[in-house]
């Protein structure tokens, strides 16, 4: 496809239901301190990871994410917001990717990198100095899933919240902030998602690829409004390493 899937995400600050201020919120609770290092596993164009590194001017930090554009829209706002000097962003495979044990590491969404939610804690805690701090962000069941919900996400993946919680203690690791991303959110997201698109066919009705760009909006929106809207969740656990 031409440039629809280069627009794909243009109206999105995080590829994540956030707002503004749960960002802030959520960088907060990570206790940020002069010298510390944060890696963000799957950051794609590293946004949450910036504005950590600008909210603690005496950090360092790290991304790395395998999706090129997301990469290189990434790197255009380091270079644009100054921070060259603290920050650097890979491209490559995070499962491979190796560096020093972090002070901070953030994994929000990336789970299927590593095979599952608990495959991504060891992973994360691996990669954590001992009393580091983890940023986990991945889904639940807010409500029990229907078939479509389940065509999309999977029936064994996702728990209820209070099971991710109990999970994440298991693997090691003790409960500091639980944030969920709201309703509000989640809508914010999921319109942005498509009206990107949306707005790209506007500009491109006769494309030869128009039609496959809107039967993609149309089924991503079905599965949201007539699927996992109001029962798949997305918690943002900040976790201490043990």
């Amino acid at each position: 496809m031409t440039d629809a899937p280069l627009n794909g995400h243009a109206l999105l600050d995080f590829n994540t239901p956030l707002s503004d201020a749960k960002a802030y919120d959520l960088i907060g609770s990570l206790h940020l301190r002069p010298g510390e290092r944060v890696v963000d596993y799957g950051c794609g164009w590293a946004e949450l990871l910036l504005r950590a590194v600008e909210h603690e001017p005496n950090a360092l930090g790290s991304g790395v994410d395998s999706d090129d554009y997301a990469i290189t829209r990434g790197r255009a706002n380091v270079q644009a917001r100054g921070l060259a000097s603290r920050v650097t962003l890979e491209l490559a495979d995070v499962t491979a990717w190796e560096t020093e044990p972090a002070d901070v590491a953030i994994s929000i969404g990336a789970s299927h990198a590593w095979g599952g939610t608990r495959q991504t804690l060891e992973a994360m805690r691996a990669r954590l100095r001992p009393g580091g701090t983890l940023l986990l962000g991945d889904g639940f069941w807010e409500q029990p899933p229907d078939d479509r919900s389940v065509e999309i996400f999977g029936e064994e993946e996702f728990g209820a919240l209070a099971d991710l919680v109990d999970l994440a203690m298991a693997c090691g690791y003790r409960l500091l902030n639980l944030a969920t991303a709201s309703r509000d959110e989640w809508d914010s997201f999921e319109s942005r998602w498509c009206a990107s698109r949306e707005r790209w066919l506007l500009d491109h009705p006769d494309h030869p690829e128009a039609a496959d760009v809107r039967a993609i909006v149309d089924d991503h929106r079905d599965g949201w409004l007539k699927g996992y809207r109001a029962r798949f969740g997305l918690a943002y656990l900040t976790l201490a390493r043990v």
